[in-house]
């Protein structure tokens, strides 16, 4: 065997089948597997995909047009979209949020200068995300007290947007973010308001956001702010209510929009604290560290202003508040509006400062525009349906309540002497139908700088004017009534912007006697306060005529200025300012504190459309001034060639002034005087103080005789058929045209009658017995049936008067099976009960014509109805 294997040929056959082994090994893998599992042929490896270019700032911005400011923007070129740089250095700091509407349609409360409010938010990196976070400012924590460490407990901050890290740049730091979601959606703000509950279905209302049709209209960029104009477009394929002329298309309605994100100032202001006494726009601030009943901070809006000589007891401010009149401005008038304007810093001198405010015209060919925020304008708009005749909002530092910028919008219909918003004569007076409107009033809720004095101002001026070609005046009274109306007007919209909210305390300030007294006045104005919302001072006796309208800064204005502006070094400076405010000339109450709606407040003095302390007296000489001039209407407003559109007019805003006078007077019935002084500052008084028996027992008399009595709106019976609208296309088509007269009166009368027999004034009626109060319920309640019912009931009983009568039983009738009968207290309940019955027995007599007995039966059967279910 050995012998055989070491055969020669044997070797050399072992060698060749070892060779081709090693040359066919997948044929021996196959046959060594031939018995097993099938044997698997390895595939030829795939090359490998090239490597993707990583995406950088510059790739993904090539196409588009490069911004620089606060925050770079880039736009694409194409398409108009934006991208947005964020630098590391920018996360994690806070910056200013504020918009305002550059131009918009009245009817979804959207115009041109409306301001939507400042907010603090921050950016923040969140892995690969970009956020933007809204921050909460509404408490303050004292950083020494432990509690501090917990000050973000159940606080929610906003995110109001998180977009994705589309590219970052190791070197400058800068990453790049998708910016239209952040600006052409409602991101930051809610353009499109909510429908109120009590909205009609039928009202006007926006379509949905279009993706497609929104747009960037514009992109301004500074250092300190970066600024964008959007185009918001609404639609819907189809619309109930089209809207007002305004509105070109229902079906899609543009908005456009001023979006401004701007630094936070780093300066030394100080913020200052906010006093009671005194009547500031304010951000609320609660301190969560305080111990207080009282924990407030609330930050007075307020301008920076800083003294070039800090030793100087009066100096020119580093940087003055500047203003610009607008180019669109009428020429005839720029020089009355800086007059008025500069008369601000009569009150300034006062805080130790002069010349802190500038006025200056923006060129013709100026590069910059009204809605750029680095510039306080003075504007003029000549809107469709305009809702304001003035407005001066300005916008803040929530942080501190540092103002940064503010403008001033004026209608130019207010100077005109049409009425473009017949709406308003629906209701007695402007102020009752602004304040019956859900929308309107909850649009004055969420915008404080709201204004209507504008439109009072301008009903005013138009029963002045009225009233002087009555009653014979020059063309020289009218322009000055004009001049002193354009002073106020502008005067009050500039307070707004320095801080200083209503005062409609101030009408107050004289008395009878001097108020036409021009000596005195022309030194201290015609009231206290410019921020009031005055009657036109229209003197019944033409040879004694002083101003019409105030035309300078009052003793309060003077001294809240001092309160808000004056440098001191500790808050106790401030605090023999303030004790001072139990003066007389310094009365304060402001728009929470007032009285034009029924039922609300509770303090008469605080109200519009009054004059002086004797508020009732005036009132009633109103009253009598304006049945005098509805007595030659007729002889006055009918010119050739003319429609008797005008005359109506006249009509109108006369009898608006009896409503004004009206209202006020009834205020003092169950009245409060209320002083806000401080507890042993001297001056002061009790906080409550019931009206005055004789002046409760004055304004009842005052009521019975000029908005109850038979005679009350008597005037020539000629009149009546001369109230012609002019007729415009088919402006008639949804009412028949003739005069509503029984409505217009009524609608006066009910206007009283709702405040009268409001739950809170009888509840304040009873309520003040046990401090003070004279005029007990069932002596004022005794005394209104009296007055409705005595002078006529028992003959014949003329249509006005039927029409009160049964609208006041209707009210005594609510109060007992209403759907608010449960807000009445039994005492009024009881009275309403006693003159019910009171009325039946006189209703019972059978005298008088067939009308007044019908209507006595009318009574009856109301009253028996309503028994039965007592």
């Amino acid at each position: 065997m050995k012998k055989n294997l070491l055969n020669p040929n044997f070797g050399w056959l072992l060698l060749l089948f070892l060779f081709f082994i090693a040359a066919n090994p997948a044929s021996a893998q196959k046959k060594k597997n031939k018995k097993g599992k099938k044997a698997q042929v390895e595939a030829p490896a795939k090359p490998k995909p090239p490597k993707k270019d990583k995406k950088t700032i510059k790739g993904l911005t090539k196409a588009s047009k490069k911004i620089e400011g606060l925050f770079t923007l880039y736009q694409d070129t194409t398409n108009g979209s934006i991208q947005m740089l964020i630098n590391k250095e920018q996360l994690d700091r806070e910056y200013i949020y504020f918009s305002q509407i550059a131009d918009g349609v009245v009817d979804v409360f959207s115009f041109r200068g409306a301001y939507r409010g400042s907010k603090i938010f921050k950016i923040e990196k969140y892995y690969d995300k970009i956020e933007f976070v809204a921050q909460n400012n509404s408490s303050y924590f004292d950083a020494d007290n432990a509690i501090a460490k917990a000050a973000h407990a159940n606080i929610s901050e906003g995110v109001m947007a998180s977009e994705k890290i589309l590219a970052y740049d190791t070197t400058s730091g800068n990453y790049l973010i998708a910016a239209n979601n952040l600006f052409l959606k409602e991101t930051f703000m809610q353009v499109k308001p909510p429908r109120f509950p009590n909205q009609s279905p039928s009202a006007f209302s926006l379509g949905t956001l279009s993706k497609d049709k929104t747009k960037v209209r514009g992109i301004r960029n500074y250092p300190a702010n970066t600024d964008l104009k959007i185009e918001y477009v609404y639609s819907k394929p189809s619309v109930l209510n089209s809207g007002s002329r305004g509105v070109t298309d229902g079906r899609n309605v543009s908005i456009k929009v001023y979006h401004s994100l701007i630094q936070v100032p780093e300066n030394d202001y100080q913020p200052r604290i906010d006093d009671p006494r005194a009547g500031f726009f304010t951000t609320q601030v609660t301190d969560m560290t305080s111990m207080s009943p009282t924990p407030y901070r609330d930050l007075v809006h307020r301008w920076h202003l800083k003294k070039k000589d800090p030793d100087a007891t009066i100096s020119e401010p580093v940087e003055p508040i500047t203003w610009w009149i607008e180019n669109t401005t009428p020429h005839e008038i720029r020089p009355i509006i800086r007059q008025a304007g500069l008369r601000w810093n009569e009150a300034f001198e006062k805080a130790g400062f002069k010349n802190a405010v500038v006025i200056k015209e923006q060129p013709d060919d100026a590069t910059w525009d009204a809605g750029d925020i680095r510039y306080n304008v003075l504007r003029w708009t000549a809107s469709p349906n305009p809702v304001f005749g003035g407005y001066g909002p300005s916008f803040v530092n929530p942080r501190t309540g540092q103002i940064l910028g503010a403008d001033i919008m004026l209608e130019y219909g207010s100077l005109k002497g049409n009425l473009l918003n017949e709406k308003i004569f629906d209701e007695a007076l402007l102020e009752t139908y602004l304040q019956n409107g859900e929308n309107e009033k909850a649009f004055m809720e969420h915008d404080p700088a709201y204004c209507t004095a504008g439109q009072m101002a301008k009903l005013n001026n138009m029963f002045g004017l009225t009233a002087l070609s009555v009653l014979g005046g020059s063309e020289l009274d009218k322009s000055k009534m004009i001049k002193e109306f354009l002073h106020f007007l502008i005067l009050h919209e500039m307070g707004h912007t320095l801080g200083l909210n209503h005062n409609m305390k101030a009408s107050q300030f004289h008395g009878l006697k001097d108020i036409n007294n021009q000596e005195v006045t022309e030194k201290v104005g015609l009231i206290g306060s410019v921020m009031d919302y005055p009657a036109v001072n229209f003197a019944s006796d033409r040879e004694n005529q002083g101003l019409y309208w105030t035309t300078r800064p009052g003793p309060y204005d003077h001294w809240v200025i001092e309160f808000g502006y004056k440098p001191v070094k500790s808050p106790d400076e401030l605090q023999p300012i303030l004790n001072r405010s139990t003066r007389p000339e310094l009365v304060f109450g402001n728009d929470a504190d007032d009285m034009r709606s029924p039922g609300k407040a509770i303090d008469p003095r605080v109200n519009v459309n009054d004059m002086t302390h004797d508020a009732v007296e005036y009132a009633v000489e109103r009253m009598k001034l304006a049945k005098k001039v509805s007595k030659e209407l007729l002889k006055k407003y009918q010119k050739p060639n003319q429609s008797y559109h005008e005359l109506r007019n006249a009509y109108l805003v006369v009898t608006s002034q009896q409503a004004g006078a009206a209202n006020i007077i009834s205020r003092y019935i169950g009245g409060v005087y209320v002083d806000r002084a401080f507890v042993g500052q001297q001056g002061g008084t009790k906080p409550f103080t019931p009206v005055e028996l004789e002046k409760q027992k004055k304004a009842m008399k005052a009521l019975n005789d000029f908005v109850f009595s038979p005679e009350a709106f008597t005037v020539p019976s000629a009149l009546y058929s001369h109230l012609q609208m002019q007729r415009r296309g088919y402006n008639f088509i949804s009412r028949p045209e003739d005069p509503k007269i029984h409505a217009r009166i009524l609608n006066i009368q009910r206007t009283v009658l709702r405040h009268l027999l409001h739950y809170n004034t009888l509840q304040r009626i009873t309520d003040s017995e046990m401090y003070g109060n004279a005029y007990s319920l069932s002596s004022f309640m005794s005394d209104l049936n009296q007055g409705i019912f005595k002078s006529d009931i028992y003959g014949n009983v003329g249509s006005i008067r039927r029409n009160l009568q049964v609208e006041y039983t209707q009210v005594l009738i609510n109060m007992l099976t209403g759907s608010q009968k449960t807000r009445f207290n039994h005492l009024a309940k009881s009275m309403a009960l006693y003159n019910l019955k009171r009325i039946r027995k006189m209703a019972g007599s059978a005298t008088g014509n067939t009308a007044t007995r019908a209507h006595k039966e009318h009574l009856k059967t109301l009253i028996d109805n309503a028994l039965d279910e007592v």
